[in-house]
């Protein structure tokens, strides 16, 4: 490896898992709690480190089987960070995966306040109310991006957006894709129906499939916890409530393929121009 590779290695490799800093990425990895007080999250493999905008990397830790890879050289150049080197025993009691990849970041958490998600006159929210598991939570931020959607609103009750796991789901997405977590998502929604933004909801026995609906003005879709679904009293914020067509004998699909579709549909509508009810 050359001198120019080398600039921005840290001299000293780390040894042990007492290391404070290891132990501060440990509870980086275990406590939403600490996330929020720090102002970070942790994000790790090399796609995620790939896809870390440089402004907001604060710490990369490798390992020194990462070091010795053929590509380590042509992954590692052109980020403006110092890289930590642990030892293959210390980076292993580190990160949060069964097969470490050799590569964890520390992560400024991006801020975004309400304003950004409703700054273009054609906003499309998604609105997210006790999601708990962490890949739908992860998938769905996924989807948004590639769907188009202007913001995710989370309430408080949510899965933590910055848990490893929802991190690694949104392959990259979390960096993308503006969010607001909201305290009050009551009151949230009243400042989007202040806004003359169409709220819909999804329900089993709504009157009408999602597809009766013109989503090409601003217009959020609400998306309720996997079992208990949207509570009584943000379903009364609604202005309509929709469903999905469910064939054989199901009831409803998971809630991160029941936003895919809704998102989608509102995707087709606003790219073609077409709303045929």
């Amino acid at each position: 490896m050359d001198g120019a590779f080398l600039i921005n290695i840290r001299g000293t490799m780390i040894t042990s898992a007492a290391n404070q800093r290891i132990k501060n990425v440990a509870q980086l990895l275990k406590s939403a709690k600490e996330r929020k007080k720090q102002g970070v999250f942790v994000a790790e493999g090399v796609h995620m480190f790939l896809e870390t905008p440089g402004e907001l990397l604060s710490e990369v830790y490798v390992s020194e089987a990462f070091l010795r890879r053929a590509d380590a050289k042509q992954l590692l150049d052109g980020k403006r960070a110092v890289f930590e080197v642990v030892s293959e025993e210390a980076f292993f009691r580190l990160s949060d995966t069964v097969t470490p990849q050799g590569i964890l970041c520390v992560v400024k958490k991006p801020e975004y306040e309400l304003l950004k998600l409703l700054e273009k006159d054609d906003a499309l929210l998604l609105i997210l109310e006790n999601i708990q598991d962490p890949g739908n939570l992860g998938t769905m931020l996924r989807t948004a991006e590639g769907a188009g959607v202007s913001g995710v609103i989370l309430n408080k009750g949510c899965v933590d957006l910055f848990s490893p796991k929802v991190v690694r789901s949104t392959m990259g997405s979390v960096y993308r894709v503006p969010y607001f977590i909201t305290g009050n998502l009551s009151e949230t929604l009243r400042e989007l129906k202040r806004r003359k933004v169409t709220v819909y909801a999804a329900h089993g026995r709504a009157r009408a499939f999602y597809d009766a609906f013109d989503f090409c003005k601003s217009c959020a879709f609400i998306i309720g916890n996997e079992g208990g679904g949207i509570t009584k009293e943000t379903l009364g914020f609604a202005d309509e409530c929709l469903k999905i067509p469910m064939g054989g004998q199901l009831e409803s699909l998971n809630a991160a393929m029941a936003a895919g579709i809704f998102m989608y549909e509102a995707n087709r509508q606003r790219r073609t121009g077409c709303f045929s009810p």
